[in-house]
């Protein structure tokens, strides 16, 4: 099976490579010509044009999006749209406003090319080794890329969540959950930071992972950060926001649903852009843990 990824950053290039060891002829596409050299070298097959890509493609077309949300994805998409044939698939794995997968479903039907909508959680580490996938869209399009996601995945890793729109919708809430464990995880160490006790922060997430209710990756990537950094004094307190907890929160007002640790959450990030606190030192260093998120050096 063919599949083309467009898209090679942290978590596209991961996926490429996963698929590659699981026997599947990959492509790739990127507007970076840094990293279609990397990629080739790694032997994946990858051109930094559109065109390019879509006319090496010899079968049924299986494109693989996992580019940031909003423009960029919406410029690929209506290119897309043109350029594919009747049959051809398309997947959105980046983390796209699930309003606007089931808006590109509807549009991508009317030329009979299909789409699915697939959430992507585990970080660089899980689109490496074995992600979590949430994939919405119709049953027929995704038991014929079922071999993908199963591959792409870890043990268990992959679930069909039905309508279209609703893998995004489910990656939207997951993500919303996050940010409130990563807060509380930051706000648990700033108190530990500020207290009267002397805490070797490695030996307390170490331990937290050992046994405790609390023990998660999370935690391990804590413990990784505090290897590195025993106070976190090399970046600043900034945590930006990627947008899942935002759509999250309006979602919980249109539904009249509370949704106070979420909200919170979301507000204490905007927060960090005037206040250099320990506890978004923390998240901002678990965001870079498992996403490779950007971390502001001081």
């Amino acid at each position: 099976m063919e599949v083309a990824i467009i898209g090679l950053g942290k978590m596209g290039f991961n996926l490429a490579l996963n698929l590659l060891d699981h026997g599947f002829n990959v492509k790739g596409m990127d507007v970076n010509e840094q990293v279609v050299e990397l990629a080739k070298s790694k032997n994946i097959d990858s051109y930094s044009d559109l065109d390019e890509l879509l006319d090496g493609i010899n079968s049924n077309k299986i494109i693989w999006l996992m580019l940031p949300s909003g423009k960029i994805t919406e410029e690929i998409v209506k290119r897309l749209s043109k350029k594919l044939n009747p049959g051809d698939i398309v997947i959105d794995g980046g983390n796209s406003n699930y309003k606007d997968s089931l808006r590109r479903y509807h549009e991508l039907l009317s030329n009979e090319i299909h789409f699915l909508d697939c959430g992507t959680s585990g970080g660089m580490d899980g689109s490496r080794n074995g992600a979590c996938l949430m994939i919405g869209g119709d049953k027929e399009v995704f038991d014929l890329c079922e071999p993908i996601f199963k591959a792409l995945s870890c043990e268990g890793g992959y679930l069909y969540t039905g309508l279209p729109g609703s893998g995004h919708y489910l990656k939207m809430i997951h993500n919303g959950i996050e940010y409130g464990m990563m807060q509380a995880i930051g706000e648990g160490f700033d108190i530990l930071n500020a207290c009267q006790y002397e805490y070797d922060f490695v030996d307390v997430a170490k331990l937290w992972n050992h046994g405790s209710v609390i023990r998660s990756w999370l935690m391990e990537l804590a413990e990784d950060a505090f290897s590195n950094d025993a106070k976190l004094s090399s970046i600043k307190g900034i945590v930006n926001a990627s947008g899942e907890a935002k759509w999250t929160v309006q979602e919980g007002l249109d539904l009249e649903i509370p949704l106070p640790v979420i909200s919170s959450s979301l507000f204490v990030r905007n927060m960090t852009k005037i206040d250099d606190s320990f506890a978004a030192k923390v998240v901002a260093s678990l965001r870079n843990g498992f996403g490779g998120h950007e971390v502001i050096i001081k």
